[in-house]
Order: structure tokens, then sequence, then C-alpha cells
């Protein structure tokens, strides 16, 4: 249901009012959220006394998702406060109701013309050189080439960004370039991965977006959701990978200053349960039965 103040009730009842038939669907909000559906959706009705409907909806939907119950989960957006602390976002919730450690699953930004992973997700930006680690970036880049060759049908070109201005400029600007990226590209092309990099920061979206590129691993989360959301804010999705079953969402927030007024973009919301189709029919990532 997404936060019951934003807009996630009206793009899920347009996105749903479109895509009805393709698919049983349930949704996890309060009886009447929604009104009415012409896509016939099954209601998991969450008590009236819930603590906090939003959260609720997402820790029941996220139990359904370890169990198997369905075969995949669109999140609507929410505030961030609604996880209290215990949890930076929808991210590592999932994944720890799955059962999967925070390292082993990664955020991806799907769009038709450009898709990145940044490393490090909800984090102060001062923490971020000390979690930029040569393991989180190979974990990482297997991920996005596991979604990607599904998605692209071929081998996807990787590039991984540098940290520093310029990727490092050979160690003028911090040594996170040879300590840590530079020996991970090394790592994902001994796997057989196309990567490369460290690139320039400043530049490598521009040649993901000129068709170099299929993908981009990035150190942490404005450097690759600032150029994506500039890109693609109405159309990108938001994927968890590394679950046992597909998570997806639109990339925008709950937008609390345009709620209920019939003005959001149903775009990404329609195109986050279109992908979330795709992801759940038989094993479109390669995953292990």
């Amino acid at each position: 249901m997404g936060d019951p103040a934003g807009i996630g009730r009206e793009v899920t009842r347009a996105a749903l009012n479109i895509l009805g038939l393709e698919a049983r669907w349930v949704a996890y909000a309060p009886a009447g959220f929604y009104g009415d559906l012409s896509a016939g959706v099954e209601v998991a009705y969450l008590p009236p006394d819930a603590r906090c409907p939003a959260l609720d909806a997402v820790e029941r939907s996220a139990a359904d998702l370890a169990t198997g119950a369905i075969d995949a989960v669109v999140t609507s957006p929410v505030d961030k406060q609604v996880f209290g602390g215990v949890f930076p976002g929808h991210t590592e919730l999932y994944a720890a109701r799955c059962g999967v450690a925070y390292d082993d699953v990664a955020m991806w930004m799907a769009g038709p013309r450009l898709n990145v992973v940044p490393v490090t997700r909800h984090v102060a930006l001062s923490a971020v050189a000390s979690l930029v680690t040569t393991e989180c970036l190979v974990k990482a880049g297997l991920l996005l080439v596991k979604a990607l060759r599904a998605s692209c049908g071929r081998e996807p070109v990787i590039a991984v960004a540098g940290l520093n201005p310029h990727a490092g400029d050979g160690g003028l600007f911090g040594d996170e370039e040879s300590r840590a990226i530079a020996p991970a590209v090394a790592s994902l092309c001994a796997e057989g991965v196309l990567a490369s990099g460290p690139h320039s920061p400043d530049t490598v979206f521009h040649h993901a977006l000129a068709g170099r590129f299929d993908g981009v691993i990035c150190c942490y989360h404005d450097q690759g959701l600032i150029p994506f959301k500039l890109v693609h804010f109405s159309d990108g999705v938001n994927v968890t990978l590394g679950l046992p079953r597909p998570r997806t969402s639109p990339d925008h927030g709950p937008a609390f200053d345009i709620a209920g007024r019939d003005l959001a973009d149903p775009t990404s919301m329609i195109r986050a349960v279109e992908l979330a189709l795709s992801l759940s029919r038989p094993d479109p990532l390669g995953r292990a039965a």
C-alpha cells in the first residue's frame, strides 16, 4: 500500500486497472483503501488497529514472499521514517525477512537507457569510503550481470565507476580505486564478465547512455541515482536483486505534496508491475530451482 498519505494508492490503482488480467493480485492494505478496482484484486486486509499500516503491509508481504505464498511483490513508496531506524529501507527489510545477508542483495535501478547498481545504499556519505570493498563490488557486479543477461539476451558490458574525482587521477585523490575497485574489476573479468574500470564518474554515465555500457556499478547512492533519475524519473524501476523472489518498486517517493490530486504519473509503477511480472515467470534470472 505504501504510505497512506502518499501517491501509492492512486498509482497502484492506475497500474492494476491497466494490467489487471496479467496475474492474480493480492493487495496488502486496510479494507477499502483502494476503492473499486476493475482488476478484481484480492485484498489481504490489515487489521483496523494496525500499529503502522504501511509497515505492517510490508512485513506481511515480506513474510509471504519468503514462504512463496506470492511470486513477487511490488512496493509503493513510503517515507523512510516508517522503518523506525531498524532498516534503512525496503531492500534491507526484505533481505532480512527472506534470510539473505545485507551484502548479498543489490539495488538495481532499471531503465530502458540506463541501468545502475550502487554498492552502498542508504548510508551517510562519510561512511562510503570504508564500505566500498572489492568483495562488495564483485557481488554487486555479478548480481547485475545475471539480471542484464536476461533482459539483454546477450552478455552485458559493465562499467565500474571510481569513487573519487577522475577515478582518483592515478592516486592523487585517494586510494580506493587501486585498493578496492581495480581488483574488483579484475575479479569480475576472471569470472568471465565483460567489465572495465574504474571509470571517471563524471563521464561514465555519458558513455552508458551512448550505448557503450549496459550497466554501471556505482560506489554510492547518489552517484548512481542522480543520473538515473535525471533520465528515468518517470519510467525507472527499483529492483532488489538477490532475493529468492522478485521485489520491485517505482523509483520515486510518496510525493505527499501532490497526493490525492490526480497529478501523479503512474508510469513508474506500471513499469514496476510489468517488471515484477516478467521476473516472476519461470527462472528469468537463472536462479537455482
